[in-house]
C-alpha cells in the first residue's frame, strides 16, 4: 500500500438487512469493494446492493483523537495483543463514535500496513497530516528497542501535557480580547445610536458645551461616517492576512517573529515554544536518536515558524562542528536560563536529562506566567470597562449636570 493509496479509498453506498430481517442502508469507505463487504459482515449486516460513489475525501482527525488513539495503543500493547490485532481493535472500537471522524480510516490503513509487513513508523509517515516527524521517529526507536508500549505511553502524556498548556494559554489571552471587543463594540453602538439622541438634546441649550461632550460628540460624528468602511477594510485586512499565512512562508515567519514581541503573551509564548523544544529533543536523545540526526524531527516542534526556523539554523551550525548551546545561543530565540543548563551538560554528558528538566522548569514558568496573566487580566478589564464605558457616560451627563447648577 503506497502512501496515496488511502487517498485512492472508494466510497460504496450499500443496502443490506441484518440478522432481523429488518432493512438498512448507509456508506462505508474502503479501499475496494471486497473489502467494504468484509467490513459489513463484521457489523453482521448481508448487502443487497452496492453502489459505487467515487473516491472518498482524505480522512481528518483531531489532535485529541491521536492522543487518545495513541495512549489507548500503548495500553493494549501493555497487555500483550499485537499491533495488528490491537489495530483493528481500536478501528472496530472508534467506527461507530461520530466525533472521532477520520480516525478509524486511518487507524484501519494502518492495520492493513502492518499486515502487508510495512514497519509501524514507515505506516505513521504516510499519514503526515495527523502524525509528525518526531512521533514517526520516537516510534521507530520503540520499534527498535522493543519499548513500543511505553515510547507511546511517552506520546500520550507529552501530547496531553501540550493540549492542556495549549487550552491555559488560549483561556488566558482569549479572556481579555474577548472583553475588549465586547468593550469596543459596546462603545460604537453608544457612539452611533445613543450619542446622536443626545446631540438633539444639546442643541437646544444654546450653551457651550464642555470638552469632553465636544470630544464625545465629534467622535460620534466620525463613528456613524466610517464605522461601515472602517469595517470592511478591516475584515479585508483580516481575509488578506489569513491568506497570507496559508501561502506565504515569509508571512508565517513575520507573524510568528510579532507575536513573539507582543507584550506579555510575548514571553509567555517564548516560554512555551522553548519548553516544547527543549522536551522534544530531550525525548529524542534519551530514546537514543543522535544529537545531529534528532534536529531532523524537530522541525515543526513548537508550532512556531520562527523556532522552526532557528531549529533549522541550529541544525547546520551542528553539522559544520559548533556545540549545541552557542548554535542555540546564536539564534537568539532560546532565554539565557535555558542555554547556560545546556552548555553544562555538553560537558557533563547529560544533555538528554538536562533538556527534560529544562522542559519541567519552563512548564511550570508557563503555568506562573499564566496564572499571573489571567490575574492582571480582571483589573485591567474593570479599568478599560470604566474608561471607554464611564467615561461616556459621564461626558453625555456633564451638560445636564452644569445646566441643573446654573438653574
Amino acid at each position: 500500500m503506497t502512501r496515496a493509496s488511502i487517498s485512492s479509498e472508494q466510497r460504496f453506498e450499500w443496502r443490506a438487512f441484518d440478522t432481523h430481517g429488518v432493512r438498512r442502508r448507509g456508506t462505508v469507505i474502503a479501499p475496494d469493494l471486497s473489502a467494504a463487504r468484509a467490513m459489513l459482515k463484521q457489523d453482521a449486516l448481508y448487502a443487497v446492493e452496492w453502489i459505487a460513489r467515487g473516491a472518498a475525501p482524505p480522512p481528518a482527525a483531531r489532535a485529541a483523537d491521536v492522543t487518545l488513539f495513541t495512549r489507548q495503543l500503548s495500553g493494549l500493547l501493555r497487555a500483550g495483543l499485537p499491533l495488528a490485532s490491537a489495530l483493528e481493535l481500536l478501528a472496530q472500537a472508534s467506527k461507530h463514535n461520530a466525533r472521532t471522524k477520520g480516525m478509524p480510516r486511518i487507524v484501519r490503513a494502518l492495520a492493513r500496513d502492518i499486515t502487508a509487513g510495512v514497519s509501524f513508523s514507515s505506516a505513521l509517515a504516510r499519514h503526515p497530516a495527523q502524525f509528525n516527524a518526531l512521533y514517526c521517529q520516537l516510534v521507530e526507536v520503540g520499534e527498535a528497542s522493543g519499548t513500543l508500549p511505553a515510547v507511546l505511553a511517552r506520546l500520550a502524556d507529552d501530547r496531553e501535557r501540550a493540549a492542556a498548556q495549549r487550552a491555559k494559554v488560549r483561556a488566558a489571552l482569549t479572556y481579555p480580547v474577548a472583553v475588549l471587543l465586547l468593550a469596543l463594540s459596546i462603545t460604537t453602538a453608544l457612539l452611533v445610536w445613543v450619542v446622536p439622541t443626545f446631540k438633539q438634546i444639546f442643541d437646544g441649550f444654546g450653551a457651550k458645551l464642555p470638552a469632553p461632550t465636544q470630544f464625545v460628540l465629534a467622535m460620534s460624528a466620525a463613528a456613524g461616517r466610517w464605522s461601515v468602511p472602517l469595517a470592511a477594510i478591516t475584515s479585508l485586512v483580516v481575509f488578506a492576512t489569513r491568506h497570507a499565512l496559508r501561502r506565504s512562508e515569509a508571512a508565517r515567519l513575520h507573524f510568528a517573529r510579532i507575536t513573539l514581541r507582543l507584550p506579555f503573551a510575548g514571553p509567555l509564548l517564548a516560554t512555551l515554544c522553548a519548553a516544547r523544544w527543549s522536551r522534544a529533543l530531550g525525548t529524542l536523545l534519551s530514546a537514543g536518536t543522535p544529537l545531529a540526526d534528532a534536529f531532523d524531527s524537530l522541525t515543526h516542534a513548537t508550532g512556531n515558524a520562527w523556532f522552526d526556523r532557528a531549529t533549522v539554523a541550529i541544525s547546520a551550525q551542528l553539522r559544520r562542528g559548533v556545540r549545541l548551546a552557542p548554535a542555540m545561543r546564536e539564534a537568539q530565540c532560546f532565554p539565557e536560563e535555558i542555554v547556560q543548563p545546556v552548555a553544562v551538560a555538553e560537558e557533563s554528558g547529560t544533555l538528554d536529562t538536562m533538556l527534560l528538566d529544562v522542559a519541567s522548569l519552563s512548564d511550570r514558568q508557563v503555568d506562573e506566567k499564566i496564572a499571573g496573566l489571567a490575574s492582571l487580566c480582571e483589573p485591567l478589564v474593570i479599568v478599560v470597562l470604566g474608561v471607554l464605558v464611564g467615561g461616556l457616560v459621564v461626558a453625555m451627563y456633564l451638560p445636564i449636570i452644569q445646566l441643573g447648577n446654573v438653574v
